[in-house]
C-alpha cells in the first residue's frame, strides 16, 4: 500500500467512524458510541494504518485512570444517597419555581466541576423530573437548566468533564492556576444562562408554586458519605499541590473503596465503562488520522487567519473551536487540535480559551454534548424536547457566555 492509498484510507475510516460517533444510529450498521469507536479502531489495525503496537501506545492511560477514579468516587457518593439527598434538599428550600431553578443551577455547576459534568446529569435527571412532574411545574425550564449548568460549570476544573481531562493531560497545566482562571468563567456563566432562563420562562413559572411534601429529601447513608468526602477532599488537595491528577484521583478511590465495606461489584457496575471504552478507541482512532498528516496540513492554511496578537488568536481559537466541536463533537477535536496549540504566541492562555470555547459549544444545540442527550433522553417519557425548544435557548446562552468568558480570560490571563 502507497502513502496515497493509506492516507485516503485513514481519513476515509476516521470519517466514517465519525458520522456513527456523531449521528443517530444507522438502519444498517446500528452501533452505539462506544461501538462505532471501537469499529474505527479496528479498522485503522486491520487496514495497516497503525500496527498493534502503534494503537497501544495511541491510548492516552492517564486519561482513562483520571475517568476511572473520578468515576469511582461518584459512585461511591450514589450509593452514600448524595445525589438523591441534594435534589431533595434543593426542592426542598427552593419554595417557588424561580429559586428553584436558581438552586438547580448552581448545584448542577457546582457539582459537575467536581464530579464530571455526564455524571451529574445522569444521577440528577430522574429525580428532577419526579419532583418537577409530581409538583405539576413546567419540565423544559428545569430540564435546560441542568443540561446547560452542568455544561458551564464542568468548564471550572481540569476534571469537570472529558475535554478538560485531556487538555490538562496535553497542555501539563497546573490545576490551582487553570482553576483560578476558569472558576470566574463558570460563574458569569452560570449567572448569565439563569438570567436568560428565567427571563425567557418567566411567564410559565409564575403560575405555579411549590409545596413541601412535594420535596422530601431522601435518607443518607451517612458513614459512607462521609468516607466518600474525606477521598474527594484529599484527592482535590492533592491535585492543589501539583500532583498526577490520575493517580491521585485513583488513589483517593482505592481509599474510599478500602473503608467503605461495600461490595465493590456494586460500586463497578455503576463505573461508565462504555465512556471508558470510546475513550481509549477514539484515541486510536484519531492517532490514525495524525498519521497522515493531514491535521497538520489544515493548520498550515489556516495559521494564517488566527492572526498574531495574542488577542487575534484567542478570539479566532475560540469560535473556530466552538464550531469544531459541534461539527466534530468535543473530544475528537480537542486531540486532533491541541496538537496546534504550542505553535500560538501564549500557549499556556490558548489551552483555556479551547476548554471555555469546546465546552460551552456543548450548549449551542440539542446535540451538542452528552449532557444534553442524557437529561433530554431520560425525560423523553414527559416531554419532547425539539431542537427549536434547546437552541433558542442555547444559541444566545452560548454566544453570551462565550462572550464573557474570552473577555474574563485576555483580562486575566
Amino acid at each position: 500500500m502507497n502513502a496515497i492509498s493509506k492516507e485516503i484510507i485513514a481519513i476515509a475510516i476516521f470519517a466514517v467512524t465519525y458520522l456513527l460517533i456523531s449521528g443517530r444510529r444507522l438502519k444498517i450498521l446500528p452501533l452505539n458510541r462506544p461501538a462505532a469507536a471501537l469499529f474505527g479502531t479496528v479498522l485503522m489495525v486491520g487496514c495497516g494504518i497503525l500496527t498493534p503496537e502503534q494503537a497501544y501506545r495511541a491510548v492516552d492511560y492517564n486519561t482513562l485512570v483520571l475517568l476511572l477514579g473520578m468515576g469511582l468516587l461518584s459512585a461511591y457518593f450514589s450509593l452514600a444517597g448524595f445525589f438523591d439527598w441534594t435534589a431533595g434538599w434543593v426542592l426542598k428550600i427552593a419554595r417557588t419555581p424561580q429559586r428553584l431553578l436558581l438552586y438547580l443551577v448552581l448545584t448542577s455547576g457546582l457539582l459537575s466541576a467536581l464530579l464530571v459534568n455526564d455524571t451529574v446529569c445522569f444521577m440528577f435527571t430522574p429525580l428532577v423530573v419526579a419532583v418537577v412532574v409530581r409538583g405539576r411545574l413546567p419540565l423544559l425550564p428545569y430540564l435546560l437548566a441542568l443540561a446547560m449548568s452542568a455544561n458551564i460549570g464542568s468548564v471550572a476544573t481540569l476534571v469537570g468533564n472529558p475535554q478538560n481531562m485531556i487538555i490538562g493531560h496535553l497542555s501539563k497545566a497546573s490545576f490551582a492556576g487553570f482553576s483560578l482562571s476558569l472558576l470566574p468563567v463558570a460563574l458569569v456563566g452560570l449567572f448569565l444562562q439563569f438570567a436568560i432562563l428565567s427571563l425567557g420562562c418567566r411567564q410559565h413559572l409564575r403560575q405555579f408554586t411549590i409545596t413541601p411534601a412535594e420535596a422530601a429529601a431522601p435518607p443518607l447513608d451517612r458513614r459512607l458519605l462521609i468516607i466518600t468526602l474525606v477521598g474527594l477532599g484529599l484527592v482535590f488537595a492533592g491535585f492543589l499541590a501539583g500532583a498526577n491528577l490520575a493517580w491521585t484521583a485513583l488513589a483517593g478511590a482505592a481509599f474510599v473503596m478500602t473503608l467503605a465495606r461495600r461490595d465493590t461489584h456494586e460500586v463497578l457496575r455503576l463505573v461508565d465503562w462504555h465512556l471508558l471504552l470510546f475513550f481509549a478507541a477514539l484515541f486510536v482512532v484519531v492517532e490514525g488520522l495524525n498519521s497522515t498528516g493531514l491535521p497538520d496540513q489544515i493548520y498550515g492554511r489556516l495559521r494564517g487567519l488566527f492572526g498574531t496578537t495574542v488577542a487575534a488568536q484567542g478570539w479566532n481559537l475560540a469560535w473556530f473551536s466552538a464550531l469544531g466541536a459541534n461539527l466534530f463533537s468535543n473530544v475528537p477535536f480537542v486531540l486532533v487540535a491541541g496538537k496546534w496549540i504550542p505553535a500560538f504566541a501564549d500557549p499556556e492562555l490558548m489551552w483555556k480559551v479551547m476548554a471555555l470555547a469546546t465546552t460551552f459549544a456543548g450548549n449551542l444545540t440539542l446535540l451538542g454534548s452528552v449532557a444534553n442527550i442524557i437529561v433530554v433522553e431520560s425525560a423523553r417519557q414527559y416531554v419532547e424536547v425539539g431542537f427549536w425548544d434547546y437552541a433558542k435557548f442555547g444559541l444566545p446562552i452560548t454566544v453570551l457566555t462565550t462572550v464573557a468568558g474570552m473577555l474574563i480570560l485576555l483580562a486575566t490571563g
